[in-house]
């Protein structure tokens, strides 16, 4: 099994759609990217704290290659649009990937210069590719939201 770490928006949207993907064996929601030590949800919402909501995947590299969960994330949002994705504003919805070793962090930086020169996106991406820090597992209630039956103004593609 393999670890990838990616933040899109709304961790539950990018949490939901990753969980339908053959290969992922289990997903976190969570807060990773910042500079403040075991932040709850409400710090993030501040703005201040520097994390982004992002997924924790465990996947199995026989089943799914890390190259294809990164189409996956380039799929499920708009790459384009700093800290933001949707109605969701703020530092904590950008977009980025959190490698946590030398193939991801290549893999990664390859398919977002691919992605760039596809027809797909007339404006320049703007997803952060960057080395995987201290994940903190988000409050139980986030953990797979929509499938305990939450609603709420997350974007989902």
């Amino acid at each position: 099994m393999e670890k990838a770490t990616f933040a899109a928006g709304c961790f539950w949207g990018v949490e939901a759609n990753f969980r339908r993907v053959k290969g992922v064996i289990a997903t976190s929601v969570g807060y990773t990217g910042g500079h403040f030590e075991n932040p709850t949800y409400k710090d993030v919402c501040t703005g201040r704290t520097g994390h982004a909501e992002a997924v924790d995947l465990l996947f199995d590299p026989a089943i799914i290659s890390y190259a294809q969960l990164i189409e996956v994330f380039w799929n499920i949002h708009d790459p384009t649009t700093l800290n933001r994705q949707g109605p969701d504003i703020g530092t904590q919805y950008r977009s980025a990937i959190f490698y946590h070793n030398e193939e991801q962090r290549s893999a990664a930086f390859a398919s977002k210069e691919m992605a760039q020169k596809s027809d797909k996106y007339k404006k320049p991406i703007v997803t952060e590719i960057v080395p995987a820090s201290m994940f903190y597992r988000a409050e139980e209630y986030h953990q797979q939201y929509f499938e305990k039956g939450g609603l709420g103004g997350c974007m989902i593609h």
